[in-house]
Parts: structure tokens; sequence; C-alpha cells
């Protein structure tokens, strides 16, 4: 829908491989130049993963042939007269660009972590296959145990290292959340930042075209619609009175959602609604499954991803849960305080960065947002489920706290002013501080 119209501006060898460079049009009027060949644009399923939800058996070899068509294209190997002054490469995916691009003094580069677990570490003989340069494989480049990592060639050879959010910048450089890197991390913490991720202007429950009934802080009575029938299309009891949460997300450990499930199976009686939505660990899907079959009054499940009930469950949900046990940036917790939906997280990344505990203090200051776990288990699910239903008895407070979640500002414009420090202080050579200092 983007694109307004496409040619090819060049062709060349790479790997052993016929790679097109296409130059895009599209219809905000920036130009964007494409890689194209076979093993990204003629697979069913993801850029990452197949239909079968496993990782595409050559992905070092599709992320390899990428990288070297994006450094062949900046150093002017299509022919064509523009050269970028930046590279900002994201993930493991991309690593491999900062590292090709080393001996050159341009452009600069800029590496985004997105998220530090998956590294896209690879063994020797994919090193070789690759045609990497045997400079790279060493301690301080490339190598990595005995292996290569993609996302190490990222950290080790950019100017600048981001990540997308403050608190998960800094949980980086821990044993917990570094994976092995966080010793390199912490070496290079003077260039690492933490830039939060914005939220598109689409996320907006005034003009959001998913929604059947529009709402704002001014008119909460579209929100209410929406639940009510959110709860007679999945068959929970129809009762606006009676809370509902709802989680958006994938079905791995990582979203906790194995603690979500515990907490949920012995809750008892209480008299609270879940719709969940996603896709992932087979257990998982199973267990949620059976606990809406025996619960359907109070417990709904979908298995998939769909796009517009992803909108409506973030609009019609009184809570949002969150019980990640870590979590880079997290968009979902934005995406329910613009939509009046109480979040319930756990105090890690992102979910840290972008939502204040309900307390005395910050009720009284205006800044209350959702609720915060500390120490995360089925204990502090329970506890956090009980104190939300507490505040929604309120409702009052509830409204108070809701309509001050709205009102939070998680747009672009903020995060983009920090990039462009960051793109200032790489072509500058300078530090990002003495770049901020510069600017003011």
């Amino acid at each position: 829908d983007l694109i307004e119209s496409e040619i090819q501006i060049g062709q060349k060898e790479i790997l052993g491989q016929p790679v097109k460079i296409n130059l895009a049009n599209l219809n905000t009027g920036h130009l964007v130049y494409l890689v194209d060949h076979p093993v990204f644009s003629a697979r069913q399923g993801n850029p990452y993963i197949g239909p079968d939800g496993n990782n595409w058996h050559d992905n070092p070899d599709r992320y390899g042939l990428f990288c070297r068509a994006v450094v062949a294209l900046s150093t002017g190997l299509f022919g064509d007269a523009w050269k970028p002054d930046i590279i900002h490469s994201n993930d493991w995916q991309t690593g491999l660009i900062p590292a090709l691009l080393s001996e050159s003094s341009s452009p600069k580069n800029i590496f985004t972590i997105h998220n530090l677990a998956y590294q896209g570490v690879f063994d020797r003989p994919t090193f070789e296959r690759l045609g990497l340069p045997w400079s790279l494989w060493r301690p301080d480049a490339l190598e990595y145990w005995g292996n290569m990592s993609f996302m190490k060639a990222g950290i080790v050879f950019s100017e600048f290292v981001t990540t997308v959010s403050k608190t998960y910048a800094q949980e980086i450089q821990s044993p917990e959340f570094g994976y092995g890197l966080d010793g390199l991390l912490h070496h290079k913490q003077n260039r690492l930042k933490g830039i939060l991720n914005g939220i598109g202007e689409d996320w907006n429950p005034q003009t959001d075209p998913m929604l059947e009934n529009p709402f704002s802080t001014e008119d909460m009575t579209g929100k209410a619609i929406i639940k009510e029938n959110i709860q007679r299309e999945f068959g929970l009891t129809i009762d606006g009175n009676i809370p509902l949460i709802t989680y958006v997300g994938r079905l791995v450990e990582q979203k906790g959602i194995d603690l979500l499930i515990q907490a949920i199976e012995t809750l008892g009686g209480t008299q609270v609604q879940f719709a969940i939505l996603g896709a992932g660990e087979h257990r998982f899907e199973h267990a949620l499954r059976s606990l809406a079959a025996k619960n359907p009054d109070r417990i709904a499940v979908v298995i998939g991803y769909d796009e517009k009930l992803a909108h409506r469950l973030e609009a019609a949900g009184d809570a949002f849960i969150m019980p990640s046990r870590f979590e880079p940036c997290g968009l979902n917790q934005m995406y329910s305080l613009r939509y009046g939906t109480l979040p319930i997280v756990h105090r890690v990344g992102g979910l840290a960065d972008t939502v204040s505990h309900i307390t005395p203090e910050s009720i009284k200051d205006g800044s209350a947002s959702g609720i915060v776990i500390d120490h995360l288990d089925v204990s502090a699910i329970h506890w956090a489920i009980g104190y939300f239903m507490e505040i929604y008895k309120d409702r009052n407070l509830y409204r108070k706290i809701q309509r001050q979640g709205m009102q939070k500002d998680f747009g672009w414009i903020t995060s983009a002013k920090e990039y462009k420090k960051i793109y200032s202080a790489a072509l500058k050579g300078q530090t990002y501080d003495e770049s901020s200092q510069h600017e003011h």
C-alpha cells in the first residue's frame, strides 16, 4: 500500500547469488532502496520464521546476503550516486553490516538491540561459508565461545548502540539480562543509550477504524459498548460491572504466560473475566483452551493473531495484563494507556519506564497509571489482580486513573529527537552528552 512506484537500479552477484536493488517511491514522499532476492520475497511465513513456526534453516545465509547487499549499496558498488552518511542497523539479522564496514570511515554505524535474547549465533563453518574476512574471527570481533555472533558484531563495530528503553539499557549490562554479552555492553556503556519506542498515531480510540465505537476522555460510552460486544461474541457473561482483563501477545515463557495460566487456574470464584489473544508454544495454547472450556462464561481464548481483534481487546478491557519476565520495550502497555485500559505489568524494561504504580502519592500527584509488580510469581499476579479489582470498585478513582493514562504522550516525536542527537554525535565523532550540550 505504501509503494507508489518501484524500479530496478542494479544487479550484482553476492555470495554467488544474483541480488537486485530496487528503488521505491513511497506515498509519504520518501525514497527506499529494497534488496530483492527470492530468499526474502518468494516464501510463505514471515522474514524470520516459516509457516511451521520454526526459524528458516538458512537464516544465517539469508541475512549474510542481505548485509553484504546493504554494504555494497552503501559503498557505491551498485553504481548509484547516493551514499548514506549513517547506517542504522537493527538486531542480529543486520549485525554483520557494521563489521563489514569496519575498515571504512564512512558511513557511520548505529546499532539497535530490540531483544538481546536472540543473538544470531552460528558455527565456524557458517562463518567460512559467508566468506567473512578471517581478521574478524577473534574474541574482540565476531568470535563467540568457538562460534560467531551476528549480534556481537553489531555491538562491537558500531559508533553507538541503542536499545528500546532506558531500563533495558541498564538491565542488559547485568548477567541476568545480558545473555553473555553483559561485559561487552558494560564496557560500551558510554556509547549505549536507551531510547523508548514510540507508538503510532493510528492507535487512537477517537479515530481507530478497527473500533466499532470511538471514544475519548470526554465520552467513554464507546468503550463500554465495545466491552459488551466482546463479552457477547466470546460467550462471556454480559455484565458491564464484571471487570474484563485482556491479554494480547506471544504465548511463550518470556511473556510470563505460564504464570498467568497458573494464576487464573487458582483464582477460584473471583468475579473477573479474561479475554486472551495469542499464539506460541503448544503447551500454553492447550492449557488456555482447556481453561476456557472449563470456564466458558469468564475465560475466552483465541489462538492466532488478528489485528482488528487486537485493537478491540485493547479497547474493551478494564485492565491489560503483561507479566513479562523481561520486556525490552513493550508496546501493548502504551496502547492500553491510550485506550483507557489499566496496565498490570512487571517492573522490567520498558514496562518500568512507562507505567507508574498506583499509590496514594502517585494518585495525588497525577502520575498513577497502572499496577506494577516488583517480584514476579503466581502470588504476585493474584495480588495485582486483587488490587486492580479494589481500584475498579471505586469508579471515581478508576476513571481518574484511566483519564490520566489516556493523556500520556508516547508518540515518536520525543524518541526521534533522541535519535537525531545520536546521529549528530556519530557524524561529529562526539559522545551523546557532548552532542546534547552542543544543541543546548
